[in-house]
């Protein structure tokens, strides 16, 4: 009787597999990652460890290249690409130094005569995004994974900014145990199920987290992203020499300084409506001009920006662009509020939907992760938190990651690698960049892992 014969790539992914799994048992799992789904491009060296404190994690190494496209106010695809291919390479080389130092003496032999850990296996950014982008990081990926023999995983960039808040928590405990002398508490990683807010330049999305491929989306944006609406507000609104200093086109983050120079405490006095009704009132100023909230007249659960940035464009018209400071600052803040505002309550109404009368604890959403590019807005933070407190849901924790995690970065990639490779999630060389990749696995393209090119060990 004949057997088929079995693929050398497949006693490849055996034999990976085993020594992969002897070697990461003493020591940290470790992966080198690639982000290049957009305009930065990010290279990151990330490690997960056991510590007696619990899983700990550690960025050897991250560093972002974001193209300069100031000149065309916004992302230019070309521009962008070129970015990638000037610099993703010469950023791997740099990360090379910051890999672990070999403990056997075999392992990758650097120009300085080191010698460092190869890692277990390569993360780079599959989808979504930018397909040419996408490309030059996938590919990179790929001929690493080829010439040290080690496996890939192709991540979903929005799994790996809902993830990010479950890498701090680590990176968290990695700092207790390396300065305490006794056990401290571990620091928690978000548990499933809960929720997420991903909010950034191109995406508004509200997911319903249970697993770490089972992602419901609750409500998405019909129109333009709440990042898109404050940077096209920002245009108009910030002064012409605020917006030729700007150092990139994330026009939002400076709308944001512009109109809270001093940070948290120009919005300490800030309190949410305790109502529907009282969220719905249109607020009245000196300058007599408003901003109305998106949706007003229904309870669906979507999310609408476009209308914010449209009304900040035809007030300022309106004025024939003289407008004084202190007015311009007002119109910010009421554009800030008024797209918070709108985010938080169509939140609170998921909140109402996730936890009926009668649900088990265990099944219960106890926290809301925020993350992405605007997770990095302190007013945003402080009106979801004030929403959750008036509206009988204080025992929800709001958790986001730092500033400089909140933004596109390889980082988030590697801890979301590490987590599929864990499961056992591998993906063949033959993957795609998927422009369009929903998480939800109920979607069209069967969620994160719909494309063909998975593989499970």
């Amino acid at each position: 009787m004949l057997f088929p014969a079995t693929p050398v790539a497949a006693l490849h992914r055996s034999a990976v597999s085993v020594s992969r799994r002897c070697q990461t048992c003493c020591r940290g799992l470790l992966t080198l990652a690639i982000e290049t789904s957009c305009d930065d491009t990010s290279v990151a060296v990330v490690e997960k460890t056991k510590k007696a404190a619990g899983d700990a994690a550690k960025i050897h190494f991250l560093e972002n290249i974001t193209a300069d496209t100031r000149a065309h106010r916004g992302i230019h695809p070309i521009i962008a690409l070129e970015s990638h291919q000037e610099h993703l390479a010469n950023l791997v080389q740099k990360a090379l130094k910051y890999l672990p130092e070999s403990k056997t003496g075999d392992g990758l032999k650097l120009a300085d005569g080191s010698r460092r850990r190869i890692p277990d296996f390569i993360s780079a950014t599959r989808g979504p995004g930018m397909r040419s982008n996408l490309s030059v990081g996938l590919d990179t990926g790929k001929a690493l994974s080829v010439a040290w023999q080690i496996p890939m995983v192709g991540v979903h960039h929005m799994q790996a900014h809902l993830l990010t808040p479950r890498l701090v928590s680590c990176m968290e405990n990695e700092k207790e145990t390396s300065t305490e002398t006794q056990l401290p508490t571990p620091t928690m990683a978000p548990e499933f199920p809960f929720l997420s807010i991903l909010v950034s330049g191109g995406h508004t999305i509200l997911v319903h987290s249970t697993g770490l491929t089972e992602h419901k989306i609750i409500a998405i944006s019909e129109d333009i992203a709440i990042g898109e609406a404050l940077d096209k507000s920002a245009r108009d609104i910030l002064p012409a020499e605020l917006l030729q200093e700007a150092k990139s086109t994330m026009y939002g983050k400076t709308l944001e300084q512009f109109v809270f120079p001093g940070g948290k405490a120009d919005f300490s006095d800030y309190r949410a409506p305790e109502t529907r009704g009282q969220e719905l009132t249109t607020r009245q100023n000196k300058w007599g001009w408003y901003i109305t909230t998106p949706f007003a007249n229904t309870r669906t659960l979507q999310f609408s920006f476009s209308s914010v940035s449209s009304m900040v464009g035809k007030i300022i018209q309106k004025k024939d662009g003289e407008m004084s400071t202190e007015e311009r600052v007002d119109l910010g803040r009421e554009a800030m509020r008024v797209s918070f505002e709108h985010l938080a309550s169509r939140t609170v109404m998921a909140l109402e939907m996730l936890r009926p009368r009668g649900t088990a604890d265990r099944d219960q959403v106890k926290t809301l992760v925020v993350s992405g590019g605007v997770a990095a807005n302190r007013f945003l933070m402080g009106v979801l938190r004030s929403f959750l407190d008036v509206r009988g849901f204080q025992d929800i924790k709001v958790v986001a990651p730092p500033v400089k995690l909140c933004t596109d970065n390889a980082a988030m990639i590697g801890w979301a690698g590490i987590e599929m490779f864990e499961a056992g999630w591998r993906s063949d060389l033959s993957g795609r960049p998927v422009r369009k990749w929903s998480l939800d696995p109920q979607a069209d393209d069967g969620g994160i892992l719909g494309p063909a090119g998975w593989y499970r060990v």
